[in-house]
């Protein structure tokens, strides 16, 4: 897409107002994703100078809270790229991550009030979400619940703001949009988390199962959990360099139990509702961004 080419140029023209040299520097070694919140933006508000300000202001916060993620994980690779923490270190790491945070916030003031605060309250629950997601690691979670408003806060609200400040942006119904993005966030997590158990290390790019052994209890260990017999044995094996007969172990009861299944039907529905949330408004590009996601090969 020639407009995401647009919008790296973006946000190069804003690193390059700050002034700085190793900004800049740091800014080319920065692996760039699918830039899943842009596509969003622009198959919603359209291609305007104002939409790819958006773009950029969204993309900086996100690749800002991945530099301080990859501090906290201890991550040495990103995207398949040496990390910035890895190249340098963990302070060049961080505080580059705050120029991008702050740059952004520094443009994100001059653009539509609305728009403003929508994206800035997201970054908000976006923090309290990393905070979530560590805190769970410390026990083994059986709370549903907190599953969920950790996925919510740490993926799905600066998504689900993408897609509610671009119908701002083109005066759509806002409250639509903002339902497909959080059902987009939500749904693109559970994906990612169910992924981690059935693929294997080649495809992932690290280790399968790795989300268990870091103390990540997701959507299927959480369904198993409730279903298992032996609770008390899935409870070992947490945050432990699993043997491959554990491994097989586990899969074997996630696909015995129903649990791998009904986490996929789950991350399923919440696509389809998103789907039928924005049905009338007759955009296919969100129709498909939202089935490649939810019916891709498990």
């Amino acid at each position: 897409m020639e407009e995401l080419v647009k919008v790296k140029e973006q946000i190069k023209k804003f690193v390059i107002e700050c002034n700085d040299e190793k900004s800049l520097e740091l800014l080319d070694l920065l692996a760039t994703g699918k830039m899943l919140r842009s596509k969003l933006v622009l198959k919603i508000a359209g291609v305007t100078e104002e939409s790819i300000k958006l773009c950029a202001i969204i993309e900086m916060i996100h690749a800002a809270s991945l530099l301080h993620d990859d501090v906290i994980d201890e991550a040495d690779t990103r995207r398949g790229k040496p990390s910035i923490n890895a190249l340098f270190d963990n302070k060049t790491s961080i505080m580059f991550g705050d120029v991008l945070y702050s740059k952004a916030f520094t443009e994100l003031s001059q653009m539509d009030r609305e728009v403003a605060y929508c994206v800035s309250n997201a970054v908000t629950l976006l923090s309290i979400g990393e905070m979530l997601d560590v805190n769970l690691t410390e026990n083994f979670n059986t709370s549903y619940d907190k599953y969920i408003d950790m996925i919510y806060k740490k993926t799905a609200s600066l998504i689900e703001a993408s897609a509610k400040s671009a119908a701002i942006l083109a005066n759509l119904d806002k409250e639509k949009y903002a339902l497909y993005g959080k059902n987009l966030g939500l749904a693109f997590q559970m994906v990612d988390d169910i992924l981690d158990i059935t693929q294997d290390s080649q495809t992932l790019g690290k280790p399968a199962m790795l989300d268990f052994v870091e103390g990540k209890v997701t959507i299927p260990y959480l369904l198993l959990h409730e279903r298992i017999e032996d609770k008390q044995k899935l409870e070992s094996l947490y945050k432990k360099e699993l043997s491959s007969e554990e491994s097989l172990w586990i899969k074997e009861q996630m696909i015995s139990t129903k649990a791998l299944e009904d986490s996929i039907n789950q991350a399923k529905e919440l696509g389809l509702e998103a789907i039928e949330a924005v049905k009338a408004e007759k955009n296919e590009s969100l129709v498909q961004i939202m089935s490649a996601m939810i019916n891709r090969e498990f």
